[in-house]
């Protein structure tokens, strides 16, 4: 069964990329205890530009733990040093961290039931410049699209709590589009 292995949850502050000030909340950080889930997303969880990220279809992110290494490698292949290299969970700007779940078997419109709420997948996640500042290296978006390592984001369709350490079970929905697929064709409008 797939497991929550880690919450996260950031407030939108400011950061120097490519020398200018941008608002961000990809440097999410672990909370411990039980959080609210709310039809927009996480208790204490901010995005900073709502055109591409928060609203109800883009609640909450989850991102599978798996492609952690895949990440390592690469920053390393890449010579990012001065950041941290245990590269800790959020690190891809992901709420939760998944383990035992990969986009691979994900649909849009598939459930993930938890105890006390329940989140419905809406869309793959697509890279962006923040990503590439996250990661220490230019081409951290490019290697995301490459590899399809996306994660994919969540609907609140049942309000309640999440706690780390807790199972889920995937309820099937509808089925027509898997979020390879979406992120496949959404990376190469791109692309164009």
């Amino acid at each position: 069964m797939p497991l929550l292995l880690s919450l996260q949850v950031a407030a939108a502050s400011r950061v120097t990329i490519n020398g200018r000030s941008v608002l961000t909340a990809i440097h999410k950080q672990s909370v411990a205890g039980v959080i609210q889930v709310k039809s927009l997303g996480l208790a204490g969880d901010e995005q900073a530009d709502l055109s591409v990220h928060g609203g109800l279809d883009k609640a909450v992110y989850a991102y599978p733990s798996e492609h952690y290494a895949f990440w390592r490698e690469s920053r390393a292949q890449a010579g990012v040093t001065g950041i941290d290299d245990a590269l800790p969970w959020g690190s891809m700007g992901e709420n939760l961290s998944l383990a035992g779940l990969l986009e691979t078997g994900v649909w849009v419109g598939d459930v993930l039931k938890f105890a006390n709420c329940a989140l419905r997948v809406t869309q793959p996640r697509e890279p962006c410049y923040k990503f590439n500042a996250a990661m220490g290296f230019n081409t951290a978006s490019k290697r995301m699209a490459q590899q399809g390592c996306c994660g994919f984001y969540l609907a609140v369709d049942e309000p309640g709590s999440l706690q780390a350490g807790e199972s889920f079970e995937l309820m099937a929905g509808p089925r027509r589009l898997g979020i390879p697929e979406s992120f496949n064709a959404k990376m190469f409008k791109h692309l164009r």
